[in-house]
């Protein structure tokens, strides 16, 4: 099977993509008023209360915060569903959305962390790796250029060297940290769907071939 004829197996793929994001999304409205102290990432508790890997993505310090990330779960949905991600896709996304957090866990003087950025950062990765994994030549160059426009960025953020920034006319500060642990999330959930994919349909390729085989000897 080649690879062109694979990247159509999925015409309504980017329905899990969809779902996924909109679970981001919905989850962001209904825990708006929660203070942020009772479910935000905290270095500190995430060994004795785990499950803020997952709700930390869902806190917004200010309603421009909230407004910016529903803002960039919307364009990460319609490029995914543009795209047509496959179910793996989706997987790789859901995956990448608790890592992200746990990523922090290599820069522990962040005392204090909430938002979709970072796994807004690690869909976006997601969506570049599938589009270089097993789309057609233009779509190849598309994700090429979507990855190294995102690669691109967290550099110019510099991560390693700066925990916050103040970027104008923001009333937060911004963690370009979570921002990289977004994309060797999304990187990583990626290829590891994807290689695992691949696996399970040489298997069952050299499952039907073997079945043909025994058939043909009984015939």
């Amino acid at each position: 099977m080649n690879k062109a004829h694979a990247w159509k197996r999925w015409p309504g793929g980017g329905a899990l993509w969809l779902a996924v994001g909109a679970v981001f999304a919905l989850a962001s409205l209904l825990l708006w008023p929660v203070a942020p102290l009772l479910i935000e990432w905290q270095p500190s508790r995430a060994f004795t209360q785990p499950w803020r890997a997952f709700s930390a993505a869902f806190v917004h310090y200010s309603a421009l915060h909230l407004a910016a990330n529903l803002a960039g779960v919307v364009l990460t949905v319609a490029l995914g569903a543009a795209a047509s991600m496959p179910p793996r896709a989706a997987l790789a996304w859901a995956l990448a959305w608790p890592l992200t957090a746990l990523g922090l866990l290599a820069q522990p003087v962040l005392l204090h962390y909430g938002g979709l950025s970072g796994v807004l950062h690690a869909g976006v990765a997601v969506v570049a790796v599938q589009l270089l994994w097993d789309g057609p030549a233009a779509s190849r160059r598309l994700g090429a250029a979507v990855y190294a426009g995102l690669v691109v960025k967290i550099v110019t953020e510099s991560p390693w060297s700066t925990t916050l920034t103040q970027p104008a006319g923001w009333n937060i500060a911004i963690a370009p940290g979570a921002h990289l642990s977004g994309l060797l999330a999304g990187t990583g959930m990626a290829l590891l769907t994807n290689a695992a994919a691949a696996v399970s349909t040489d298997t069952q390729r050299r499952r039907q071939q073997r079945m043909r085989c025994t058939s043909a000897v009984v015939e």
